[in-house]
């Protein structure tokens, strides 16, 4: 595969084609594309001083837009793709692998007490429905279907899709198939 950046790799999700900057300009009418787009900006010019900042009050701005609350440090690996535009929180320590979908209402959040105090890690090729929550320091493995109003605070084995509140986890190889489209 040739060195397509994060932003290509995350565009090429959305439309199974691999898009010149001017597409993914044209693509960014969207606005789960568009936020995307900045958040990936910010994430790459997080570290240098004008640019970080400059790109950091841009984000800003469409976290507030957009309803998401999305922030540079974030460990999002490319691939990455929101499904619906809508509130969505997720804090800054979480860790979230490749080809990861995520709807709209989704929380992935701290927890503060208990047994699993910390962030979610969240592995490759997981797609979270609407409204799903997942708190504390739990690890989602690879290829998992966490339905939507799904709560987690439990860590969820791979190849498994976690369903209801509290959640259960049923195994099963083929939990993303279908759910997960154009992968990089």
């Amino acid at each position: 595969m040739p060195n397509y950046s994060i932003i290509q790799k995350d565009f090429y999700r959305e439309s199974g084609k691999w898009l010149s900057t001017f597409e993914i300009l044209t693509k960014c009418i969207n606005p789960n594309l568009h936020f995307i787009y900045i958040l990936r900006k910010a994430q790459k010019h997080k570290e240098k001083a004008v640019m970080g900042i400059f790109w950091r009050i841009v984000l800003r701005h469409y976290q507030i837009k957009y309803g998401y609350q999305i922030y540079p440090e974030t460990e999002i690996g490319e691939g990455f793709y929101i499904g619906h535009w809508g509130s969505l929180v997720i804090n800054p320590k979480a860790k979230i692998g490749k080809n990861c979908n995520i709807a709209q209402g989704v929380t992935i959040g701290q927890q503060n007490r208990g047994r699993f105090v910390g962030f979610p890690t969240i592995e490759d090729e997981v797609w979270i429905g609407t409204n799903a929550v997942i708190v504390g320091g739990v690890t989602v493995g690879r290829n998992v279907l966490i339905a939507p109003n799904a709560y987690v605070n439990f860590d969820v084995p791979a190849d498994s899709v976690v369903v209801g509140n509290p959640g259960k986890i049923y195994s099963t190889r083929k939990s993303t198939v279908g759910y997960i489209n154009n992968k990089v």
